[in-house]
């Protein structure tokens, strides 16, 4: 009896030791998805594409030159709408490309919870985009060399910068869960996140502010991307823009878990 208790518990401890903490298990998916980026040429394909067109906006369309300004307005201004087309464009093929080579299930019966899969997934996605994000230094390089810009500002403005990106893939990750199909995830991602941008537009603010109560339009603009980007932008980091882009994060992680798990077998 206390010989078959012992070997139990020996049994027990292995397999506790053999099966790897929330942490290492995330950090085994981050890597393991951050490396796969690589492997292919869209990953650099994308990041060309992305400081190609950032500086283009920034220096032609942006006036970056005839301003006069040491700022980098100009290059930040345009980053909510580059991401929502270029960040859905990442996190479309997060889960959907999983389901459809059917490599979901084997991912699933390795020895890591479905949230560290998740989170591994995203962080690896994040963590892509940023160093694309952190590859525009020469321009922040560039507008120190041409004037005394507020590095300050621009240090607030790229963290700013990332939190979109975090938002943008967040949302897409768990639109990626629902469908096989690549090119519907980055649809239904851009739509959404349209929304979420264009609920702060001054635009819309105005038609709404004409009828609707002032408390709803404080609602919507509370929801909006832009509007608290903006701020950040501007160098005024708040709290409660912090915890709004965490919370966001958080939620839209934990439904991509929900939906993964509900259409594990599917």
């Amino acid at each position: 009896m206390s010989s078959a208790v012992s070997t139990n518990t020996e049994s027990t401890r292995a397999s506790a030791a053999a099966a790897p903490g929330p942490l290492t298990g995330t950090w085994t998916i981050m890597r393991r998805e951050l490396g796969g980026y690589f492997l292919t040429p869209v990953a650099y394909v994308f990041i060309v594409i992305f400081l190609l067109v950032t500086g283009v906006f920034t220096f032609q369309l942006g006036g970056f030159f005839e301003a006069g300004q040491a700022d980098l307005r100009s290059f930040f201004s345009f980053h909510p709408w580059l991401y929502l087309f270029l960040v859905p464009a990442v996190s479309m093929r997060l889960w959907s490309e999983e389901r459809k080579q059917g490599t979901i299930e084997l991912l699933l019966t390795l020895p890591i919870t479905l949230g560290a899969a998740v989170l591994g997934k995203f962080l690896a996605a994040w963590a892509f985009a940023g160093i694309a994000l952190l590859l525009t230094f020469p321009i922040w390089i560039t507008v120190n060399y041409l004037g005394k810009p507020d590095n300050g500002v621009i240090l607030a403005a790229y963290i700013g910068s990332f939190l979109l990106a975090g938002g943008f893939l967040a949302i897409g990750s768990a639109i990626s869960a629902i469908t096989r199909n690549q090119v519907i995830a980055f649809v239904i991602t851009v739509v959404i996140c349209f929304g979420f941008l264009l609920s702060g537009h001054p635009v819309v603010l105005s038609v709404l502010s004409g009828w609707a109560p002032q408390a709803l339009v404080d609602a919507i603009t509370g929801f909006s991307f832009l509007t608290r980007f903006d701020a950040i932008a501007k160098g005024v980091i708040d709290l409660r823009d912090l915890i709004y882009f965490a919370t966001l994060i958080a939620l839209a992680l934990f439904a991509t878990a929900v939906i993964v798990d509900a259409k594990k077998g599917a």
